[in-house]
């Protein structure tokens, strides 16, 4: 960062979204992020990039981009749904030639595989409406370990407490054994309301996911039907949760208590009863 407090010598982003006339659209879950000394730590937190390809979902005006960068991201792979952020995005590519590749299209149907060089780290604050959805499919990766060597991303809070969450607790469900079976998950730091234009109703928080190089064995796709079945009823006791699945039976062969429910099992105890699915 230089004297004046920019990362670079292009203009503020608030210019920049001026200049191109850019009003967040709910419809885009678009929020965006003013603040370059915000964007740098989030940055800095996914570790070193230097010799690193970068994926970032959602760039929007590019304060993240820039900032990854101005960090020495060997390359930069921006997925970018809104056409009226191109514009600002081809500014920052004429800035670090050859270091920014911006792709027009939504990153859930986007085939960006081939684009990227490893190891690759994903960062990216995350649009609101997709970040679960995006999620989720990186942790289906196959084969594991996946294609990513880290994940550095902003979530609305409660995601990244459900994210994050351990047994006995409310926030404890699907997604908390998804991400904690393949990946070490920690929040860590929240960002306000008030850095974002528009202003979220809800504090965000950025959370990294370090893919772990030998999860407990078992089959994703049973793991996902297992957790869908005692979730999907968690108020019910997992003989009857699970009664489609083998119930009292299946319970009894994993040495698990019936009347226990989903919230209270650990990570471990459903990949054992995953396993005992046919």
């Amino acid at each position: 960062m230089n004297a004046s407090g920019q990362i670079d010598d292009l203009p503020p982003l608030r210019e920049v979204i001026a200049r191109h006339e850019l009003a967040a659209k709910k419809s885009f879950g678009q929020n965006f992020l003013f603040d370059l000394n915000l964007t740098s730590r989030i940055a800095r937190a996914a570790g070193s990039l230097d010799d690193h390809d970068v994926l970032e979902i959602g760039p929007g005006p590019g304060g993240l981009t820039r900032a990854l960068l101005a960090a020495g991201a060997r390359h930069v792979t921006a997925i970018e749904r809104d056409p009226r952020c191109l514009p600002a995005l081809d500014e920052i590519t004429a800035r670090y030639p050859g270091k920014l590749s911006v792709v027009e299209g939504d990153a859930l149907t986007e085939n960006y595989r081939g684009r990227l060089k490893a190891p690759v780290r994903i960062v990216a604050n995350l649009p609101y409406n997709v970040a679960t959805p995006l999620l989720t499919g990186w942790l289906c990766d196959e084969p594991w370990p996946p294609f990513y060597a880290s994940m550095t991303l902003m979530f609305q809070r409660e995601v990244a407490e459900r994210i994050v969450a351990v047994p006995g607790t409310k926030a404890y469900g699907r997604l908390s054994v998804l991400a904690q079976w393949r990946c070490q998950c920690a929040i860590l730091f929240d960002i306000s309301p008030s850095a974002f234009t528009p202003p979220p109703k809800v504090t965000s928080s950025v959370v990294q996911f370090a893919p772990r190089t030998d999860p407990l064995p078992c089959n994703r796709a049973k793991l996902e039907r297992l957790t869908a079945a005692a979730f999907g009823q968690r108020r019910k006791m997992l003989r009857a949760s699970l009664k489609s699945l083998g119930g009292a039976a299946l319970l009894e062969q994993a040495g698990i208590d019936g009347e226990r429910r989903a919230e209270t099992l650990t990570i471990a105890e459903f990949v054992a009863l995953a396993n005992l699915l046919p």
